[in-house]
């Protein structure tokens, strides 16, 4: 009992010590070293010159972080780098990513033409393994009669609906006066049986496409298939798109005027064969013939 009231004493007179140290004021002079004469003087305890410097630390380290962070300066730091660099590498890493895709199209189809002049026969393809693991015979795949009846009514209707629809959405587009965006001679008409939405004019190359009527442009890019490509959005729904452009003149987002140029005749992309413009115009979410609409 002794010992223990003994060691909290001596405990409370530590801390004693330990405040009274902290909290004892010191007085900073600074002396004139020929006349003696007070120069300056300060007031210092232990406990404020911790508190001085601790502030002083915290606001000389928001500032540092502040001028890395909102100023020019974090470019100079290693490892940072520039928003703007990040922005062009990843812009040509991109376009790098679709010519090389481009050149591998391209080879693989001078690779099959010299294959051709060599009469090189192609090899045919191995026949897939016949699956053992199940018993697939008792499975009945033939449809049913009133299935077969029911499939017959879908087609029926969809050939008269199809006529129907596709006649009024000629007769609402009758009204609009579209202007050509280009003149030349059409190779290949619309046919959607062959999935041709469009059709192919052939004119001079970097011959300017003009925008047929007013609207927005909703896409511009680049396929490997379609080259260039920049799609249109006019009013009452209706969508022109260009493709195989050697150049696009517009922006995403940007309105144009008929008549405006938005792009030039080019021959990118692996399914063009020549310098042509491919045209197409989609009503309400459905292809339907240019020719109908623009004279070429």
């Amino acid at each position: 009992m002794h010992l223990y009231s003994y060691l909290a004493k001596e405990k409370h007179t530590v801390m004693q010590r330990m405040r009274g140290w902290l909290t004892t004021a010191y007085r900073l002079v600074i002396l004139n070293d020929e006349t003696f004469g007070e120069k300056f003087s300060i007031r210092l305890s232990p406990l404020g010159l911790l508190i001085t410097t601790a502030t002083i630390t915290i606001i000389m380290t928001t500032l540092v972080i502040s001028l890395v962070a909102l100023t020019p300066l974090r470019e100079y730091i290693p490892g940072y780098g520039n928003v703007s660099d990040r922005k062009e590498l990843l812009k040509l890493t991109t376009k790098t990513d679709s010519i090389e895709q481009t050149l591998e199209a391209k080879e693989s189809y001078i690779n099959n033409l010299i294959n051709v002049f060599n009469e090189k026969q192609e090899e045919n393809p191995s026949k897939p393994r016949k699956d053992s693991l199940k018993d697939y015979s008792k499975i009945k795949n033939e449809p049913s009669s009133s299935d077969l009846n029911f499939r017959k009514e879908i087609e029926e209707n969809k050939s008269n609906q199809t006529t129907v629809t596709y006649a009024s959405k000629t007769k609402a587009l009758n009204d609009l006066v579209f202007y050509s965006p280009v003149k030349g001679i059409v190779t290949t008409s619309y046919n959607v049986k062959e999935n041709h939405f469009g059709v192919d004019v052939v004119t001079k190359e970097d011959e300017e496409i003009k925008a047929p009527l007013d609207g927005t442009v909703i896409y511009t890019g680049f396929t490997i298939e379609d080259g260039y490509i920049i799609q249109i959005q006019h009013s009452n729904n209706l969508m022109s798109i260009f493709k195989h452009n050697s150049r696009l003149n517009k922006k995403m987002g940007e309105r144009v005027k008929t008549g405006e140029v938005i792009s030039s005749v080019g021959n990118t992309g692996a399914s063009s064969k020549g310098a042509h413009m491919h045209f197409e115009l989609w009503f309400n979410g459905t292809p339907v013939n240019p020719e109908e609409f623009v004279s070429f």
